[in-house]
């Protein structure tokens, strides 16, 4: 019974280790992703934000899952990333700047396309 329950919680966290690691896991077995992985690696990416937004969560989540590297700024706890986030139109967040293009919400798509 014992063998059953630990075959058990093995399995678990096998699944929740494929889970968090599936992007290098399908880059293994997907190479050509390698030019993609290029292009977001050298891209300019700035996040307008705030800490209990959950479209900035979210935004947060994509860009990681996707290996986006990014730079944040909280535009409640600094006075300059509300000064440029004002300069940007402000209106909502999350406010992405995407080489130079700008994302408002959260837009999945949008980033991606912004990244070609």
């Amino acid at each position: 019974m014992l063998a059953g329950a630990l075959k058990k919680v093995l399995l678990i966290v096998l699944v929740l280790v494929v889970y968090q690691n599936w992007g290098k896991i399908e880059r293994l077995f997907n190479p050509s992703q390698g030019v993609a992985e290029q292009v977001r690696a050298n891209a300019r990416v700035v996040l307008y934000a705030t800490d209990w937004c959950g479209y900035c969560k979210l935004t947060r989540r994509f860009l990681d899952q996707k290996g986006i590297p990014f730079k944040e700024y909280d535009i409640e706890k600094d006075a300059e990333a509300r000064k440029a986030y004002e300069a940007l139109g402000g209106r909502g967040i999350p406010v992405l700047d995407v080489n130079g293009t700008l994302i408002r919400g959260y837009e999945p798509e949008a980033i991606l396309a912004a990244l070609k």
